[in-house]
């Protein structure tokens, strides 16, 4: 019928046509969906490399620092911006000039480039004032542009400088001050921190007023520091260090320190004693008391040494105190002269009486091979040989027996038995020492003796004699 909408005919409820079409019309645009969608390639921007990293920037005006790392590092960013600070402070120049403090100590050079490269150091540590200019970041490297203003680094300098200055005046107002009261210890590590606050300028010629007259400061300090050092003064008691056996050959030394201008004596002061010892010792330190003495005992003395003498020496190493750079210190205490006090030892060897009592197999030896070498020994270190045994002021007694120890394979061996004591006047035991069953080996037993009485012989020379001695001069 007209006006009655079309029917599909169906087992089940009947489905208008507009129904359908609708449906169809879904399905359609699911299909179109499922299409994949195409994107159109992302175009990177290539930025371009800048002028200052193809060609080092120059300026009159700025200092310049191009820094540049791998990315490959996490840090690359910073690792950049530090070494474009440490480029940029390699263009700031240190230098020497004449008449300065390091001109006059150094003029080979070897200070000098150790002190410029401490002072370049520093002075990549204190770059202030910088300013970043422009970054740029590369393929592989990032690469960073600093720049500082020279006007504003040289007033900055300049700053510094005459805080520095006036610090150094301060203290070396303080360290005359010290010394004109006798305290020199102080007063000299007063002193030394004076010129180390002004480091930095060691190269540089600053002119101050010091005692009316326009003076190098860094110069003045160290003249200061000099006289200081020369002009300790020192007295032994004894002159001469006489060490005997009645003693034994023991002494002690003392030392008087005072110091020239006032004739002040130098309380707390540190000094340095060393004289030859066996074993070798290094030298012994010692601080002067209130009224500026400082004693040692002198023993234990190495008696074949030359020179034979203690050594008294300022220890400027003590004296500066702590807190220093050692890069920068000590070449100024080197440079210094150190005062030295030489005082001689006189050792006073005793008259000797030798007995000698050797026997190889059975029969007594007149002049026995170990007695004649003990009695070597004792003429090459000095000692005065007597022939009466009331007269001795040492009494050395050897006594040797080599016997038969056995025939083997048509070879002989002999044991000797070695034994050295050494008394003094009164028969008190110094040294008491020897050596058991050294062995010879030959054909016959008395071969086999001689041939233990060379060893044995050796055996004095290197063992018995030296360890006696030893005792003697440390009992």
């Amino acid at each position: 019928m007209r006006g009655t909408p079309l029917l599909i005919q169906s087992r089940f409820r009947p489905i208008p046509v507009w129904t359908l079409a609708a449906c169809a019309t879904l399905a359609f645009s699911g299909c179109k969906s499922k299409q994949q969608t195409v994107v159109p390639p992302e175009v990177t921007e290539v930025k371009p490399v800048p002028e200052w990293v193809r060609q080092r920037p120059v300026s009159s005006v700025y200092y310049i620092g191009i820094g540049q790392c791998s990315k490959s590092r996490a840090d690359f960013q910073a690792t950049a911006k530090q070494n474009a600070l440490n480029d940029l402070a390699s263009e700031i120049s240190v230098t020497v000039q004449g008449n300065s403090l390091l001109y006059t100590l150094d003029r080979s050079g070897a200070f000098n480039e150790e002190f410029l490269s401490t002072v370049r150091t520093r002075t990549d540590e204190r770059v202030e004032g910088y300013e970043a200019v422009d970054g740029y970041d590369g393929p592989q490297d990032y690469w960073t542009y600093y720049r500082l203003d020279k006007a504003v680094y040289a007033k900055v300098v300049a700053e510094r400088a005459q805080k520095a200055i006036g610090l150094a005046l301060d203290l070396h107002g303080r360290a005359q001050n010290s010394l004109s009261q006798g305290d020199l210890r102080s007063a000299f590590n007063t002193e030394l921190r004076a010129l180390d606050a002004i480091k930095e300028r060691w190269g540089e010629n600053d002119l101050v007023e010091l005692d009316g007259k326009n003076t190098p400061l860094a110069n003045a300090l160290f003249g200061s520091l000099q006289e200081m050092a020369s002009g300790v003064r020192f007295n032994a008691q004894p002159a001469q260090v006489v060490l005997d056996l009645d003693h034994g050959f023991r002494r002690d030394l003392d030392i008087a320190a005072t110091y020239t201008k006032g004739g002040h004596a130098l309380a707390q002061l540190p000094l340095l004693f060393s004289f030859p010892k066996n074993p070798v010792e290094a030298a012994t330190a010692r601080i002067t008391d209130a009224r500026g003495h400082a004693s040692v005992t002198v023993s234990g003395v190495d008696l074949r040494a030359k020179p034979m003498e203690v050594v008294v020496r300022l220890d400027l190493e003590a004296l500066k105190g702590e807190g220093f750079d050692a890069a920068m210190i000590k070449p100024i205490l080197a440079s210094l002269t150190v005062p030295e006090m030489h005082v001689p030892i006189d050792p006073v060897l005793p008259k000797v009486f030798v007995s000698g009592t050797e026997r190889s197999m059975a029969k007594p030896l007149t002049d026995g091979p170990c007695t004649l070498a003990l009695k070597e020994e004792l003429a090459n270190m000095g000692f005065r040989a007597t022939d009466r045994k009331s007269d001795a002021e040492l009494l050395l007694e050897l006594t040797a027996n080599a016997a038969p120890a056995g025939e083997s394979n048509g070879f002989h061996t002999a044991t000797l038995d070695l034994e050295l004591v050494a008394r003094d006047r009164n028969g008190a035991v110094l040294y008491q020492g020897g050596r058991q069953g050294i062995k010879g080996i030959q054909l016959t037993d008395e071969k086999a003796g001689t041939d233990a009485f060379k060893k044995a012989t050796g055996a004095v020379r290197t063992d018995l004699f030296p360890a006696m001695i030893t005792a003697v001069i440390q009992h």
